[in-house]
Order: structure tokens, then sequence, then C-alpha cells
């Protein structure tokens, strides 16, 4: 590798959610989108299945998400008596906040060679690559899953087939903070035991 241990590290560390309210109303360049699932999609993949799935919603992309979530939610809350306004205005509005929103996906290998929980596992590497790159390019990113995530009637909207999930959205945006945030970890050495 041509990139230093150090600045591997430190990209690591530093490596943030940053949330949409802190997003400017730049729009980010496509071409950054492209290297940032690019990234995505050297994750590790047990038998190759690469079982992460994509959909990107930009302009006017954004707004049909928006009404979708929100119309989504109305109908499957309101079923089930919980729905509350404030939810429903909020998935309107939030995807709206952003430069772009990437859903995403889990698609089941059809032949089910790896367990499910592996390729789960290998979708949130791939996330993982995706804040690593975009935090690289300065951008705002949080993979949020709230709303309509893993409600299998969201499958279809999102290209996804009946074995699949919707394990959330990343959302992205150039920040308009004036400090990258900070942020800190209990130690270590409290999470892990040696036998040695």
């Amino acid at each position: 590798m041509n990139v230093s241990k150090e600045a591997i590290i430190e990209a690591i560390k530093n490596r943030r959610s940053i949330f949409p309210k802190d997003y400017s109303d730049e729009v980010i360049d496509r071409a950054v989108i492209e290297e940032i699932l690019e990234c995505a999609n050297w994750a590790p993949t047990h038998k190759f299945t690469e079982p992460w799935r994509f959909t990107v919603f930009s302009g006017s992309g954004l707004r049909r998400l928006a009404a979708f979530q929100a119309n989504l939610y109305k109908e499957l809350s309101t079923a089930q008596g919980t729905y509350k306004e404030a939810n429903f205005e909020k998935l309107q509005q939030k995807p709206l906040m952003a430069s772009h929103v990437i859903s995403i996906g889990l698609h089941r290998d059809p032949e089910k060679r790896v367990p499910e929980v592996e390729e789960i596992e290998s979708v949130a590497c791939a996330v993982q690559n995706m804040y690593l790159a975009a935090n690289a390019h300065g951008l705002g990113c949080y993979w949020g899953s709230g709303g309509i995530t893993y409600k299998p009637e969201a499958n279809e909207f999102f290209g996804l087939g009946e074995e699949d999930k919707l394990l959330g959205f990343f959302f992205l945006g150039k920040p308009k903070l004036e400090n990258w945030p900070k942020s800190v970890r209990k130690p270590i050495g409290n999470k892990v035991r040696w036998e040695e």
C-alpha cells in the first residue's frame, strides 16, 4: 500500500456522523458520489456475494423519496394505531436537507450460501467504507435507520426483492460547521479479553 499507516489510522479515528441539520445547500458533485460508492464496493464479502445494493437520490429524487417514505409510514402506522404527525413531517422534510441520500439494501444470495448475519456484516463494512471516503472529501454523512427501514413493504421502491432487506439510509451533505466534530471512546482495554 502506498498510504501510510498513520494516515489510515487518522482517517478511522476522525470519521464522524454529521447530520442533515448541519449540511449546507451546496450539491455534491456526482463524481464524488460515484467514488464513495466505488469504495463501498471494496468491502469484505464472504464467497463474493457482494450483497450491498444502493439507490442514490438527489434533486427531484429526494422529493420522491420523502413523499414515499412519509406516505408509507402514515399507512403502516395508522393501521397499527401508532401514527404521529411529527414523524410524518420529519420523514417529508429530512431527505430535502441533504445533497444526496443513498438507500442501503441487503440483497440475499439466491443460493443462500452465506448466513444472513454475515451478509448484514458485509453491508455494514461497505457503509463504513462510504463513511471514510465521504469524510476524506470533507463531507458530512450518517447512516440513519428510522422511519421505514426494515419494512418489507418498502422493498419494491428501492429495487429490492422479497428476500432482501432495507437497512437504512446514508445521508450526505457539505457541512456548514466551522470545526470538524470531536469524539471520544472509552478505553479499548475495557472491551477486550486476552487469553495468552
